[in-house]
């Protein structure tokens, strides 16, 4: 009892964290690394993914190194605010996959004093901003872009080039579809498609 109400109050106030970049730039990594941090300091943590991701596991969070977390998958975005009872620490993975609503939800529960913990792709494989993480980009206090390496050059990448042909805007998948590029490769690669 004494624990929970001195974690309370040294809470104080919370805040937004984005974790961003390409697909394999380590953002699930990161993500873990720092839920596990704030689970040894012995706060209490909840962890979300959209439903819709099931390419690793249905629930885990897991990420491209096997590393796995625990986490409940939610439908919509507003379910996280139902799920998120008593907790210091809320992380959302997948952010991308959610609704607009997104955004609200960890402003209220940042606005309630919980470290809210998000990641997800900045941009799709057509290289524009992809679902809420741009405005959780501008509502965070801390925005930290990650990047992959380059698979044609070696050089930082920060694009998802899709490498099927599907025009839907969501497709599920890993190396069999995705590969990340820098800019130059991308644009040279993309050029070629047209």
């Amino acid at each position: 009892m004494f624990l929970e109400n001195t974690t309370k109050q040294a809470r104080g106030g919370g805040w937004i964290e984005v974790i961003c970049g390409s697909m394999f730039s380590g953002k699930t990594e990161e993500l873990i690394r720092r839920l596990n941090r704030a689970k040894i300091a012995r706060q209490k943590v909840e962890i979300f993914k959209p439903a819709v991701d099931v390419r690793y596991d249905i629930e885990n969070v897991v990420s491209h190194n096997e590393n796995t977390i625990k986490s409940t998958p939610v439908q919509a975005a507003s379910q996280i605010i139902l799920l998120a009872n008593e907790v210091d620490v809320v992380g959302i993975d997948e952010a991308q996959f959610f609704d607009d609503e997104l955004t609200t939800v960890c402003n209220l529960l940042a606005n309630d004093g919980i470290r809210v913990i998000v990641a997800g792709l900045d941009m799709d494989f057509r290289g524009k901003p992809f679902g809420p993480i741009p405005s959780l980009l501008a509502s965070a206090e801390y925005v930290t872009k990650v990047h992959a390496i380059c698979i044609q050059c070696g050089s930082l990448a920060q694009y998802s080039n899709r490498t099927v042909q599907d025009d839907n805007l969501v497709v599920l998948g890993e190396t069999d579809r995705y590969e990340p590029l820098c800019r130059k490769c991308y644009l040279e690669k993309t050029k070629k498609a047209k």
